[in-house]
Parts: structure tokens; sequence; C-alpha cells
């Protein structure tokens, strides 16, 4: 794991710096008790991502306007902490807020704000070393040649295509790229554009470094360290596939909660997206690269509201193609060249074929035997015009893995157990009657 240089947002010191008007503030304050039920201010701070003293400033000018209440109760399991509650002018308040938005909880970042610690963290600012590359690669086995290429697409931050035929790797290939960047960001819990909240933070897309939790008892606050409105995580990492469709590349609106969620590539900001078999989406491959234009020249991407608005987020994503096609099939001379490196992945050659199987083995605890390889190069592969892939060994090893359990033999290769294990590789061309 590299360690991270990237610079923190900093913890806002008032409301203003919070870049929310006081009325969202205030809204999202309320409807937070209100749905959770909280009465204390250090727990409203914690669910609010604010600082305490800011979420009593909040607390207060909410009373002076009659909204909360002090309850005249001290928790002394809280640190005499005074509670609080709505008043019935408050829930009223709560629930017509509830009526234009549902969000409630971790206070949105405003989108310029975001903007701004995009550019901190860029994962154009990541310089990756040849042995940072190798070392994210090591359970792999490829020719030197491919890394003289991937390094220098990945510290670009640019677009890449890899192509080839299947089997080869490009998904474990386009993962190794994932680990290799290794350092953490701040990805926001939500964002604010227009007083519309959009949710950005997705357990499922980002795995979380560490929870910063304020002590109400503590003299130092190590929350303060960074905005709580984020979430330190390893740089986010989007895997699509064949499922992939235009409209995941837009906000999606819950009209129920009356608030956004932030699209595919928003949520992958900083990090990687992966688009997997490309051309077996039911959109034409050349139609979603069309819609990537915008992003992988410009460096920002353009989204719009219900009402029809349109505005403008950072696209700083390291985005992946990677497909079984040649380019030349599937897209134009215009669409290919704004795809920044194409890398061809091609299958193994005899000699790293035979490291891969032997490593695969080894860690399948099958022993080789020279007859069943000898068989295997000589009689099996010529059949094929000796076309090698680097998913074969797996497969074949776990071929005869399975026919040794059956049998109740101890795990063992031999000619007879590759001939069983080829045969379930291929399905012979032939006509079946109907």
């Amino acid at each position: 794991m590299q360690t991270s240089n990237v610079i923190a947002p900093p913890s806002p010191r008032t409301l203003a710096e919070t870049g929310l008007s006081l009325v969202m503030l205030r809204d999202i304050l309320i409807k937070t008790m209100f749905r959770m039920n909280l009465d204390l201010v250090s727990q409203i701070a914690q669910i609010l991502c604010l600082p305490v003293q800011l979420t009593q400033e909040l607390v207060d000018m909410a009373r002076s306007q009659r909204l909360i209440e002090a309850t005249g109760t001290l928790h002394a399991t809280s640190g005499n902490e005074m509670g609080y509650q709505l008043t019935d002018a408050g829930k009223a308040r709560a629930l017509d807020a509830l009526s234009q938005s549902e969000y409630y909880g971790a206070m949105p970042v405003p989108l310029d704000h975001y903007k701004q610690q995009v550019t901190r963290q860029s994962v154009r600012n990541i310089k990756l070393t040849r042995a940072q590359l190798t070392s994210a690669m090591g359970h792999l086995i490829l020719p030197d040649e491919l890394l003289d290429h991937l390094g220098p697409a990945v510290s670009s931050g640019r677009s890449i295509l890899m192509y080839g035929p299947p089997g080869n790797g490009k998904s474990s290939i386009s993962n190794g790229i994932r680990d290799a960047l290794g350092d953490r960001i701040y990805v926001p819990r939500a964002l604010e554009y227009s007083g519309q909240v959009i949710t950005v933070y997705d357990p499922i897309v980002h795995r979380a470094a560490e929870a910063a939790v304020d002590d109400p008892t503590s003299l130092r606050r190590t929350s303060n360290r960074f905005d709580n409105r984020y979430v330190w995580c390893e740089r986010p990492t989007v895997i699509t596939g064949g499922e992939l469709t235009l409209d995941m590349l837009d906000l999606t609106y819950n009209p129920v909660a009356r608030t956004y969620q932030a699209p595919l590539q928003l949520k992958s900001t900083g990090g990687i997206f992966i688009v997997d078999d490309l051309g077996r989406q039911a959109e034409p491959p050349q139609k979603l690269v069309n819609r990537w234009i915008v992003p992988l020249e410009e460096s920002r991407d353009i989204l719009a509201l219900q009402s029809g608005e349109k505005f403008t987020v950072p696209f700083d994503t390291l985005v992946i193609f990677s497909t079984n096609f040649h380019p030349n099939e599937i897209f134009d001379g215009a669409a290919l060249r704004r795809i920044f490196f194409k890398i061809k992945i091609d299958g193994p050659n005899q000699e790293n074929f035979l490291k891969i199987f032997a490593m695969v083995a080894k860690k399948r605890k099958m022993p080789l035997d020279e007859s069943a390889l000898l068989h295997l190069m000589k009689v099996k592969f010529p059949t094929i015009e000796n076309r090698y892939a680097n998913y074969m060994p797996v497969y074949l090893i776990d071929q005869m893995i399975s026919v040794c359990e059956f049998e109740g033999l101890p795990y063992q290769m031999s000619p007879a157990l590759i001939d069983r294990a080829w045969a379930n590789m291929f399905v012979r061309d032939e006509v079946i009657a109907k």
C-alpha cells in the first residue's frame, strides 16, 4: 500500500465554511432529529458529520426560531449534555421539509468545494513506478513489453483500451492496475448543487479506510483532522460488463425521496472505471464511447437534473475499456483517436504458458507429470495451431482435480486425464438433429 500524499479537505470552522445555506443546514438538522429521534448534540453532530461546536450553533439557531427546545434534562452518561427536542412548530417544519426532500443525515458538500478536492487528489497526480506496477501484477505472468506499455498508460491517468483474444487476463490486468494505485482519497457522502442533494458514497463501490468519531468527553477531537462529510476510502473501482447501459451514466432520481444518486462514473472519481466485455452490451460500443467523448477530452462530465438544468461535474477517472473484438470492428477512427492508449493483450508464448501451468499446479497442490506435459504440448496443442491462452492452465488443472475427486484418486495428472480435461475445454463443431 502506498502512503497517501492526498491533502485532506479541511474541517469547516464556521457554518459559512460548510458552503451550505443556513436554511438547508437547519432543515437537514431538524429532519435528522425528527427521523432518528436524536436529542444530544454529540449524537446529532456524528450523524450530520459536522464538528460539535457547529452543530451546537445550528441547534441554538433553531432554538431562536422556536423549532427546538431544551428538555431541561442533563444526561449523566453523556458528559452531562443537555437534551433537546423538536417543538410542535419544529415537527411541522420537519414534515414540510421532508415533503420537499426526504434527505437527512450527513450534510452534503457543495459541488464547487468538491471540485477543489478532486484537484487535490486527482488520479492523474499518481506517479506509478515499474516496481509498484510489477508488485501489483505479481500474481500474473506477463511479458516485459506489456508492462512497458501499461506503465505509462496508467501513470497518465488517461483512457486505455485493452483488446485481444478472450481468456488472456484482461480483467485480471485491470484489477492489477487498480491494486497498483494503492493510496486513499476522500469521497463525499453527498453533494449539493442548486439546492438538490446527490448521494455519492456507496458501500458497494467505496471501501472505507477509517471512520473518525468525536468523543464528546475528549479534549482532543481526532475527527477534526478532515471534513467528516467525506469518507476516507481506497481509490474506488467501478467494474461493469455486459449490463452497462447509457442511462447508468446519468443521475438517478428517486421520486419518493426526491433526491439523486450519482452515476457510476461520478462514484469512480479519483479511481478506475472498467468497462469489461465491451461489445457485449445492448448499446453499440460506438454509442457508449460517444457518451465519453467530452469527459475523456475535457476532464468534465455533463449531468442533468429532473428540471432539465444541466451542470458540469469533474471527470477524474482512469477509464479502461476491455474487449475481445478488434478495435476496428467496433469503433470508427474518431472514437479510437479519443482513447489515448491501445494495448493488445495476447496469449502467452509456450515458455510463459508452462510457467503459468506450473504456478497453478503448485497452488492447487497438483504434482506435475512429464509425460502428461509432453502429451499436452506435443499432441493436444498442435490440434489448435499452438494457440495458448492464460485461462487454460487453471481450466485444465481444475478439470483433472474434479476427475480425481470423483474417482477417489490422489491428485495426479496423466495423458489420459489431460485428454478428459481437454475434451471439456472445447465444443465439437457438429450439426445436432432437431
